[in-house]
């Protein structure tokens, strides 16, 4: 029976190396491979016979591919079929939860950023709260695809976390009821006649058909007179690396939007942009913090690049990798780290971050919000982060916002200093090209 057992799990793992490394007798003849398989199957075949309890083979080669993937970095990892039906969910449809995006730090579940308006929103989840704990159950040693699956759930159902804010003595038990996550990623108010604020909250599939669809109301609004954007990108955790182009293109007539390099010419693309009806030509302010990551930094940086907008805020997370989602023909996927990419002027910002034009940090108003100062995540702080070969940059800590677009505008503006900054730099735009 381990014999079969052995034969399956060989031709299994050979088949994967085929898919990836190119025709079946370069994986035969290649020594080091079959000793590391080797290896492998004798593993597998002791804990088979000795392990303390029977475990099912399927289980065993499912948890040796994790952790072989997790070893790698932060991003790369296995989806069982709950997991990869979820992450397709989360950038093409509405999926139920709580409303968070959270990694892994010091091997602590921990939040990157809670998304606007949904139940965690609500219930105050910040940037660098920990989670200890999922419906009693302790989330130590949890990879992060078990805490999103356990999070996940159906509708108005609840989910429990014990939550450890920064500087707090004890966790806090939070109870959450689960409701439906609409991807809708963009918003858009009038600031002043004919300024606007477009807030990107993510980059799913309709992106940038939302954000056109927003420019062409601003327009109708402003008769075709629009002086000038904030375009926000604060608390944007990434998502769709096309959509992050074709933002880019909107804003872009010309010139390269973002290049990839991988291992070997296949692995490296470069991406442009092209003048089209839909561009967009007035004044831009680009407002980016910690919680500005992966996909909206490819916007960030691509405008910056090209001076077509001036940056302000804090520095951004420094997610310079980009993950391919392959599906598996038993229904899982597999996630994998394929490129390091970098901006128009061949600068990388893997665990650096971009620095904004104008540092103008978050200050929290005090008779709306206590002024802590939360410690945001960023990529060189993660578990096993793929180092920038360039340069490295120091942690610095930075404070939460408080966004909510259901207030008016007066009081959005009142309690946003960044907001403040970048529409009076927005209107001032014209004047300082012109002495440039």
């Amino acid at each position: 029976m381990m014999r079969n057992t052995r034969t399956l799990v060989f031709l299994l793992t050979g088949m994967l190396l085929c898919g990836a490394a190119g025709p079946c007798t370069a994986a035969i003849d290649d020594t080091g491979k079959l000793n590391a398989l080797k290896r492998f199957s004798q593993v597998l075949d002791a804990v088979g016979r000795y392990y303390v309890r029977e475990v099912p083979t399927e289980e065993l080669v499912d948890g040796a591919l994790k952790g072989m993937l997790q070893s790698l970095d932060p991003h790369s990892t296995m989806l069982d079929k709950e997991e990869f039906k979820s992450m397709q969910e989360t950038t093409s449809g509405e999926f139920f939860g709580i409303g968070i995006e959270i990694t892994q730090l010091n091997n602590q579940l921990t939040v990157v950023t809670p998304i606007e308006g949904t139940p965690a929103y609500k219930a105050g989840l910040k940037p660098g709260d920990i989670i200890l704990g999922i419906n009693d159950e302790s989330t130590v040693g949890m990879s992060l695809q078990d805490a999103v699956t356990r999070i996940r759930g159906p509708k108005n159902t609840e989910v429990k976390l014990s939550i450890l804010h920064k500087n707090a003595k004890a966790p806090l038990a939070v109870r959450l009821k689960r409701a439906a996550i609409p991807l809708v990623s963009v918003k858009s108010r009038c600031l002043e006649p004919g300024y606007y604020w477009i807030r990107l909250t993510r980059f799913s599939e309709r992106t940038t058909q939302e954000l056109l669809d927003a420019l062409s109301s601003a327009r109708k609004e402003s008769k075709d007179a629009i002086k000038g954007i904030v375009l926000d990108l604060r608390y944007n955790p990434g998502g769709l690396l096309d959509q992050a182009v074709s933002v880019s293109d909107v804003f872009l007539s010309q010139g390269t939007i973002v290049s990839m390099r991988g291992r070997g010419s296949t692995g490296s693309r470069e991406f442009k942009a092209s003048a089209q009806g839909t561009d967009v030509d007035a004044p831009l302010v680009v407002l980016v913090n910690g919680g500005t990551a992966s996909a909206s930094e490819i916007v960030a940086g691509a405008l910056s690049d090209h001076n077509r907008a001036m940056l302000v805020g804090d520095p951004t997370f420094g997610k310079g990798s980009v993950q391919n989602i392959m599906p598996l023909s038993d229904g899982t996927g597999l996630k994998l780290t394929i490129a390091l990419y970098y901006t128009p002027s061949g600068r990388s910002i893997q665990a650096e971050g971009i620095t904004p034009d104008l540092l103008v940090p978050f200050e929290p108003a005090k008779e709306t919000e206590d002024p802590l100062d939360m410690l945001l995540l960023r990529e060189k702080d993660l578990n096993r982060h793929l180092e920038n070969a360039d340069s490295s940059a120091k942690k610095k800590p930075e404070s939460r916002r408080d966004d909510s677009t259901e207030d008016d505008v007066q009081t959005l503006l009142a309690n946003d200093n960044q907001l403040r900054m970048g529409l009076q730099i927005v209107k001032a735009l014209p004047r300082m090209r012109q002495i440039q």
